[in-house]
């Protein structure tokens, strides 16, 4: 079997400035976990077809996994041309470079598709209704839904039909075809589809990125009760108390929770490294601005926050009037809207330190997604 990559693409729809395949995304790119999907699937063949000015940094990903590595053309068409002259193997998967989530097992179900019907596309019903328009924008037909699909890659044929149907398209100069399939129908057959898998989704606009490599975070943090102070702090707002929390910093219990859950999912050290409590300039600090410190951070790390879900344990103080204040604190502080914010509070039914009241515990979840 071999799998035929097409990376020659420019990313200009995501408004990058190089190839959108070569960017670094959770420190992997984007071309290499295609490449690695085909790999982990049992391809033995892969050649991937790019544009030779990507070659500096496409070559050595192919040479980790085996890949072989072509010159592409100015169209996906052109490129897929010039990966088949390439290809070795009895059937050939075409698949575009910017499907990173494809499965082991669509990867087989294409391939099986092939060997029982000569072809096997990879596509998902429409769920939307779809309409046909002319170059006015205006709508001239709606196609029945309930034979239409949105086709994805991988496309399987045998190699020597499928590149037949490309030199048969060549030398009629027709290099306008959108998709493998359509080739193949013109010059070989109807072409058999088979099933695709809404996560193998294709990446082309920046939110597509944003969206699809996202991380999660957790925190959890403690504090005991005990300074002399009539009030507790949660996500920045007083809460009346009938003593604070002990803390270097202003024992915001549910701010600290919610910052290693922003440093784990970016990667870097806890709090403890970032604000020590050996530190005099955090000795009383306003949790608050500490926060804003760990969003810069992850930011430096090109992330920012999709959304919270917090929950706070305690017995004491009641929590169920400050609630609403709380989640637009920390929506604000996230820069979030409030309908991405969390917040729930509960007690412990007087078990352990939390029931005793004796301390409260704040757990925190967030979600990154790339800037």
């Amino acid at each position: 079997m071999c799998a035929l990559i097409c990376a020659g693409g420019k990313g200009t729809r995501a408004g990058f400035n190089k190839n959108k395949l070569l960017k670094d995304v959770l420190g992997i790119p984007v071309l290499e976990r295609t490449i690695a999907a085909f790999a982990a699937a049992g391809i033995s063949e892969i050649v991937v077809a790019a544009a030779q000015e990507d070659f500096p940094e496409i070559a050595p990903l192919c040479r980790k996994y085996g890949a072989t590595l072509c010159e592409g053309g100015a169209t996906r068409f052109l490129s897929v041309h010039s990966g088949l002259k390439r290809a070795k193997s009895e059937i050939v998967l075409i698949h575009d470079g910017a499907r990173p989530f494809v499965s082991a097992e669509t990867v087989a179900a294409c391939i099986q598709s092939v060997k029982t019907y000569k072809s096997g596309v990879c596509a998902v019903p429409a769920t939307d209704t779809l309409a046909a328009a002319n170059e006015n924008g205006e709508i001239e037909s709606y196609p029945v839904r309930a034979k239409t699909y949105r086709i994805q890659t991988p496309q399987g044929f045998y190699l020597a039909e499928i590149r037949a149907a490309y030199e048969q398209a060549i030398r009629n100069g027709e290099t306008d075809f959108t998709d493998d399939s359509s080739v193949y129908a013109k010059y070989v057959r109807a072409p058999k589809l088979c099933a695709g898998e809404e996560k193998n989704s294709k990446l082309t606009y920046a939110e597509d990125f944003r969206k699809a490599f996202a991380r999660v975070g957790i925190g959890v943090d403690t504090h005991a009760f005990g300074r002399a102070q009539n009030y507790i702090v949660l996500g920045g707002v007083q809460v009346p108390s009938e003593s604070g929390l002990i803390a270097h910093s202003d024992g915001d219990v549910l701010c600290h929770a919610v910052m290693d859950a922003l440093l784990s999912a970016a990667g870097l050290k806890d709090i403890g490294h970032y604000f020590p409590d050996t530190s005099a300039e955090w000795e009383n600090a306003d949790s608050m601005q500490m926060l804003a410190k760990v969003i810069s951070l992850v930011r430096g790390q090109g992330f920012r926050p999709a959304n919270l879900s917090a929950a706070i344990q305690a017995e004491k103080p009641r929590l169920a009037k400050y609630i609403g204040e709380i989640k637009k604190s920390l929506a604000s502080a996230l820069s979030l809207p409030e309908s991405a914010v969390g917040i729930s509070a509960g007690t412990n039914e007087k078990l352990g330190y939390i029931g005793e009241g004796k301390g409260i515990t704040a757990n925190a979840a967030v979600l990154l997604e790339q800037i």
